[in-house]
Protein backbone atom coordinates (compact mmCIF):
# COMPACT_ATOMS: atom_id res chain seq x y z
CA UNK A 1 0.00 0.00 0.00
CA UNK A 2 1.22 3.45 -0.91
CA UNK A 3 -0.47 6.38 0.79
CA UNK A 4 -0.38 9.65 -1.13
CA UNK A 5 -1.55 13.10 -0.12
CA UNK A 6 -3.21 16.09 -1.73
CA UNK A 7 -3.15 19.56 -0.15
CA UNK A 8 -6.02 21.80 -1.18
CA UNK A 9 -8.42 24.36 0.16
CA UNK A 10 -11.33 23.30 2.33
CA UNK A 11 -13.64 25.11 -0.15
CA UNK A 12 -12.32 23.02 -3.07
CA UNK A 13 -12.87 19.81 -1.13
CA UNK A 14 -16.36 20.83 0.02
CA UNK A 15 -17.29 21.54 -3.61
CA UNK A 16 -15.85 18.17 -4.69
CA UNK A 17 -17.86 16.35 -2.04
CA UNK A 18 -21.03 18.13 -3.18
CA UNK A 19 -20.45 17.32 -6.86
CA UNK A 20 -19.08 13.82 -6.33
CA UNK A 21 -15.72 14.46 -7.98
CA UNK A 22 -12.57 16.55 -7.72
CA UNK A 23 -11.19 17.62 -11.09
CA UNK A 24 -8.20 19.36 -9.55
CA UNK A 25 -7.01 22.72 -8.28
CA UNK A 26 -6.03 25.46 -10.73
CA UNK A 27 -2.46 24.16 -11.10
CA UNK A 28 -3.76 20.61 -11.63
CA UNK A 29 -6.14 21.73 -14.36
CA UNK A 30 -3.34 23.70 -16.05
CA UNK A 31 -0.96 20.71 -15.91
CA UNK A 32 -3.52 18.10 -16.97
CA UNK A 33 -3.29 15.91 -13.87
CA UNK A 34 -3.90 16.04 -10.12
CA UNK A 35 -0.68 16.56 -8.16
CA UNK A 36 -0.10 14.35 -5.12
CA UNK A 37 2.86 13.91 -2.78
CA UNK A 38 4.16 11.04 -0.72
CA UNK A 39 4.48 11.48 3.04
CA UNK A 40 8.17 12.27 2.56
CA UNK A 41 7.43 14.91 -0.11
CA UNK A 42 4.37 16.60 1.40
CA UNK A 43 6.21 18.88 3.84
CA UNK A 44 8.28 20.49 1.11
CA UNK A 45 5.20 20.78 -1.11
CA UNK A 46 3.42 22.60 1.73
CA UNK A 47 6.38 24.93 2.25
CA UNK A 48 6.86 25.76 -1.42
CA UNK A 49 3.29 26.09 -2.64
CA UNK A 50 0.98 26.63 0.33
CA UNK A 51 2.89 28.93 2.70
CA UNK A 52 0.65 31.56 4.32
CA UNK A 53 -2.52 30.04 2.82
CA UNK A 54 -5.29 29.36 5.30
CA UNK A 55 -8.27 27.02 5.18
CA UNK A 56 -6.33 24.03 3.88
CA UNK A 57 -6.98 20.31 4.23
CA UNK A 58 -4.92 17.24 3.40
CA UNK A 59 -6.53 14.31 1.61
CA UNK A 60 -5.16 10.84 2.27
CA UNK A 61 -5.55 8.43 -0.63
CA UNK A 62 -4.41 4.86 -1.16
CA UNK A 63 -2.40 5.09 -4.38
CA UNK A 64 -3.01 1.44 -5.23
CA UNK A 65 -6.76 2.17 -5.41
CA UNK A 66 -6.25 4.56 -8.33
CA UNK A 67 -5.00 1.97 -10.81
CA UNK A 68 -3.30 2.86 -14.07
CA UNK A 69 -4.54 6.47 -13.89
CA UNK A 70 -1.85 7.09 -11.24
CA UNK A 71 1.57 7.64 -12.76
CA UNK A 72 4.87 8.22 -10.97
CA UNK A 73 6.74 10.93 -12.85
CA UNK A 74 9.94 12.90 -12.21
CA UNK A 75 9.48 16.35 -10.77
CA UNK A 76 11.22 18.42 -8.10
CA UNK A 77 14.87 17.34 -7.86
CA UNK A 78 14.22 14.30 -10.05
CA UNK A 79 12.03 12.67 -7.37
CA UNK A 80 9.12 10.61 -8.65
CA UNK A 81 5.81 12.22 -7.72
CA UNK A 82 2.35 10.64 -7.98
CA UNK A 83 0.17 12.26 -10.63
CA UNK A 84 -3.45 11.27 -11.18
CA UNK A 85 -4.69 11.45 -14.76
CA UNK A 86 -8.35 11.10 -13.81
CA UNK A 87 -10.87 12.67 -11.47
CA UNK A 88 -10.73 11.88 -7.76
CA UNK A 89 -13.97 10.85 -6.12
CA UNK A 90 -14.78 11.30 -2.43
CA UNK A 91 -15.10 7.53 -1.97
CA UNK A 92 -11.43 7.16 -2.96
CA UNK A 93 -10.35 9.40 -0.09
CA UNK A 94 -9.40 7.55 3.09
CA UNK A 95 -9.10 10.61 5.30
CA UNK A 96 -9.31 14.40 5.41
CA UNK A 97 -7.42 16.44 8.00
CA UNK A 98 -7.16 20.14 8.64
CA UNK A 99 -3.80 21.79 7.92
CA UNK A 100 -3.52 24.89 10.11
CA UNK A 101 -0.62 27.26 9.66
CA UNK A 102 2.41 26.95 11.88
CA UNK A 103 4.23 29.98 13.31
CA UNK A 104 6.39 30.07 10.17
CA UNK A 105 3.32 30.24 7.90
CA UNK A 106 3.78 26.70 6.61
CA UNK A 107 0.77 24.37 6.88
CA UNK A 108 1.07 21.74 9.59
CA UNK A 109 0.29 18.43 7.92
CA UNK A 110 0.08 16.29 11.02
CA UNK A 111 1.29 12.72 11.18
CA UNK A 112 1.46 11.41 7.62
CA UNK A 113 2.08 7.67 7.41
Amino acid sequence: MTRIYKILSRAEWTAAEASGSFLGSAVDLADGFIHFSTAAQAGETARRYFKDLTGLVVLEVEGDDLGAALRWEPSRGGDLFPHLYDVLTPVQVRGVTEAPLGADGVPILGDLA
